[in-house]
């Protein structure tokens, strides 16, 4: 006759070695991002920059997730500087974390717009065009993205979001 333990203590042992071997928690990841206010801040900044020198312009902050965090619009602007402004945001966020460069226009002038083929400028969220420029913290830590639309050329929308940036650069390091 086989020996068998009374069900109550095969139960509880099962449970104690149950409760014994479970996997210690995995680990979160963590992204450092602008709080909502200082983005709007740098936006805000770039189209009243840009609205001092006569320019209507629309200005987005992308996140490290690429996605529009902020967006203010000038009174006057065109339609498409809603999408033009968010483009060269995530432009300069995500071609400034792969290849260390800070404005659109430095990526341009480095060349680095993809192959020869341009198979890169299918990709809807990029676009090669002054106005953009790379966040980032002191570190050197890519943590976002701003870019303007609207003024009579990059240049101008460039010099507008870079000014956003150096006003506010403090609170983000």
């Amino acid at each position: 006759m086989p020996l068998t333990l009374p069900r109550w203590l095969t139960l509880s042992g099962l449970a104690l070695l149950a409760s014994t071997t479970q996997a210690a928690p995995l680990p979160l990841i963590t992204t450092q991002k602008l709080p909502w206010q200082t983005a709007e801040q740098l936006a805000a900044e770039a189209v009243q920059t840009c609205a001092a020198q006569g320019y209507s312009v629309t200005a987005a902050v992308v996140d490290p997730s690429g996605h529009e965090q902020a967006v203010i619009k000038g009174d006057t602007v065109p339609l498409q500087s809603l999408s033009v402004a968010y483009r060269k945001a995530y432009t300069a966020f995500s071609y400034g974390l792969a290849f260390n460069k800070n404005t659109t226009s430095e990526i341009m002038a480095a060349k680095l717009d993809g192959p020869a083929n341009g198979a890169l400028n299918t990709i809807p969220e990029v676009l090669f065009v002054p106005g953009g420029v790379t966040l980032r913290r002191a570190s050197g830590q890519v943590i976002g993205g701003i870019g303007v639309s609207g003024a009579p050329g990059g240049d101008k929308d460039e010099a507008c979001a870079m000014a956003a940036v150096n006003k506010y650069r403090a609170s983000f390091q």
